[in-house]
C-alpha cells in the first residue's frame, strides 16, 4: 500500500493505481480554480471574435453562445469527473472496467495521439505569448532561432509542472485564477471605456444555424477534458458532494469562458482581423496599452502553460494505461518531446493558425464524444470498480471479458466513431453528410454521443458479474476469479 507522502509530497508518485481512501484529502473547491486554470487561454478571444465576424452574430447571441457551450460541455466534465472520486484511479484507468484490458487500448490510443494536437496548439499558444512580451518590451523580433528557443522554453516548464503532479497543479492553479481574474478586469474596464458601443450593439442579429454552431466549436474545447475528469477528482472523498462537483466544474469553466468570449466579440466589432491573424497572441498585444498587454501576456502565459501541465498530466497516465512502463512523472516526456517537434511544424511551416485549431478541435471532440457515450452510460449502471481488476492486465483479471475485450463496448465506440466522421467537415476532409443540418451546425460530435450511448444501453447484455458491474461474460477458457466487490457507494 503506497503512503501518503506519495500523493503529498513535492512529488507525485501514485500512477494509475487507486488512491486509498486514507489517502483521499482533496477538497470540492480545489476543482475551481482548476477549471479556472484550464481556460486561461487568448485563444478564447479570438473565438469570440470568430462568432462574430465568420459566423455573423451578435453580441447577445454570442453571449447565448458563451453561457450554453460551457454549461454543456464541462457539464459533462462534470459528471464522468464524478468516475474518480468512485474508483480512486485516473480516468484512462477506470475505463479499463468498461472496454477490457485490452479493448481499452484502442479508445486509449485515440485519445492519447489527441492530446498530442491540443498540447501542440497550447505550446504554439504559450510561445507567441512569449515571443510577444520580447517584441514589445525589448523590441526583439521573432525569428527561427528565437522560435526553437521560445517554445523549448514553454514545453520545458510544462513538463516540469505536471512533472510534480497534482499538488503543483493545485497550487499553480489557485494563484493564476487570482492573477487572471485581476488583469482580465483591467481589460473589461478598458473595453468599457474605449469601445464604439453603438456599432456593437447595432449588428444585426445572424441565424439560429450560426449560434447553435458557434456553441458546438466553443463546446468542443470543453469536451476535450472530459477523460481527464477523473484525473482531478481522484483525491476526493468518496463522500464528497456530486452536485458541488458538477458545480465547481461548469463554474470555473464558465466564468472563464464567458467574459473571455465576450470581450474577443467586442474587439471584433472595430477590429475583425483578430478573428484570422496567423499569430493571435501578437495582435491582441497590438490591440491593448504596453502597461495592460504585458502583464496581461505574462499571465495568459501561465495560463496556458497549466492548460498544457494539466493535459500532459493526465496524457502521462494515459501512457501508462498503454504499457509504457515508465514512473507518471517521466510518462509525460513523451508527450513534451512530439508537442516540441509539432509545435515547431505549426509555427513555421503551417500557413493557417486558427484554421488549424478550429480543424483539430472539431476532431478532437468527435474522437472523445465516442469514448463518452460509452463510459457515461457505464457510470450510470456501475456502484463501483474493481482496483485489484484495473490493476491486473492478465487474463485473471475480473475486466479482461472475452479475449481481453468488452465487445459490445468496443462495437458501439466503433460505430459512433465512424458516424460521428459522416458528420464532420474541417479544412482537409468532409464526411458525406458534412453538409447536412447536423453536420452544417457543428453537432458531430453530439451525434457521436447519443450513437455511442444507445448502442452501449440498448441491446440486452449477455451476462452479469457481481453488483458493482454488469458486462459480458468471460469465455469459459479465461474464467476470472470472482470479482472482488468493494463497498457500495452512491453518487
Amino acid at each position: 500500500m503506497p503512503h501518503a507522502s506519495e500523493s503529498e509530497g513535492a512529488i507525485e508518485i501514485r500512477g494509475l493505481e487507486p488512491v486509498p481512501d486514507d489517502e483521499r484529502t482533496g477538497h470540492v473547491r480545489e476543482l475551481f480554480p482548476t477549471w479556472v486554470a484550464a481556460n486561461i487561454s487568448v485563444l478564447l478571444l479570438t473565438m469570440g471574435a470568430g462568432l462574430i465576424v465568420f459566423n455573423g452574430l451578435n453580441i447577445w447571441q454570442v453571449l447565448v453562445v458563451g453561457v450554453t457551450a460551457p454549461v454543456v460541455s464541462y457539464g459533462i466534465v462534470g459528471l464522468i469527473s464524478l468516475a474518480g472520486k468512485r474508483g480512486g484511479s485516473p480516468g484512462m484507468a477506470l475505463s479499463r472496467a468498461v472496454f477490457g484490458q485490452r479493448g481499452n487500448l484502442f479508445p486509449g490510443s485515440l485519445i492519447w495521439v489527441a492530446r498530442w494536437g491540443w498540447e501542440t496548439i497550447n505550446a504554439v499558444t504559450g510561445a507567441y505569448a512569449l515571443l510577444t512580451v520580447l517584441d514589445l518590451v525589448f523590441g526583439i523580433r521573432p525569428n527561427t532561432a528565437l522560435i526553437v528557443v521560445t517554445l523549448l522554453v514553454f514545453v520545458a516548464a510544462t513538463f516540469l509542472v505536471s512533472g510534480l503532479g497534482i499538488n503543483a497543479l493545485r497550487v499553480c492553479s489557485k494563484w493564476s485564477t487570482y492573477l487572471f481574474g485581476g488583469f482580465s478586469v483591467l481589460v473589461l474596464a478598458r473595453l468599457v471605456a474605449t469601445t464604439d458601443w453603438s456599432a456593437v450593439l447595432g449588428r444585426p442579429a445572424g441565424s439560429t444555424a450560426m449560434m447553435i454552431a458557434g456553441i458546438g466549436t466553443l463546446a468542443a474545447g470543453g469536451i476535450s477534458w472530459v477523460p481527464s475528469g477523473p484525473d482531478f477528482t481522484r483525491y476526493l472523498p468518496r463522500t464528497a458532494s456530486s452536485r458541488a462537483v458538477v458545480g465547481s466544474t461548469v463554474g470555473g469553466a464558465g466564468i472563464v469562458v464567458l467574459p473571455m468570449v465576450l470581450m474577443g466579440a467586442v474587439m471584433a466589432v472595430a477590429t475583425p482581423d483578430l478573428a484570422s491573424a496567423q499569430d493571435p497572441v501578437s495582435f491582441i498585444g497590438e490591440l491593448l496599452p504596453v502597461w495592460i498587454s504585458v502583464p496581461y501576456l505574462l499571465i495568459a502565459l501561465i495560463g496556458m502553460l497549466l492548460i498544457n501541465s494539466m493535459s500532459m498530466y493526465s496524457a502521462g497516465f494515459t501512457a501508462q494505461t498503454l504499457g509504457i512502463k515508465v514512473p507518471r512523472a517521466w510518462a509525460v516526456s513523451v508527450n513534451a518531446v512530439i508537442s516540441l517537434v509539432f509545435g515547431f511544424l505549426l509555427m513555421v511551416v503551417a500557413t493557417s493558425f486558427i484554421g488549424s485549431f478550429i480543424s483539430f478541435l472539431t476532431l478532437l471532440a468527435v474522437a472523445f464524444s465516442a469514448w463518452i457515450g460509452v463510459f457515461g452510460v457505464d457510470m450510470l449502471r456501475r456502484r463501483t470498480y474493481d482496483g485489484e481488476a484495473l490493476m491486473d492486465t492478465t487474463r485473471t483479471s475480473a475486466y479482461w471479458y472475452r479475449g481481453g475485450f468488452a465487445w459490445q463496448a468496443m462495437t458501439a465506440w466503433g460505430v459512433a466513431l465512424v458516424v460521428g466522421l459522416l458528420f464532420t467537415k474541417v479544412d482537409w476532409f468532409a464526411g458525406p453528410l458534412a453538409s447536412s443540418w447536423v453536420g452544417a451546425n457543428g453537432l458531430g460530435w453530439a451525434v457521436t454521443i447519443v450513437v455511442a450511448a444507445l448502442l452501449y444501453a440498448v441491446p440486452p447484455r449477455t451476462g452479469t458479474r457481481t453488483g458493482t458491474d454488469t458486462a459480458v461474460a468471460a469465455e469459459p477458457a479465461e474464467q476470472p476469479a470472482q470479482e472482488r466487490t468493494p463497498a457500495t457507494v452512491s453518487i
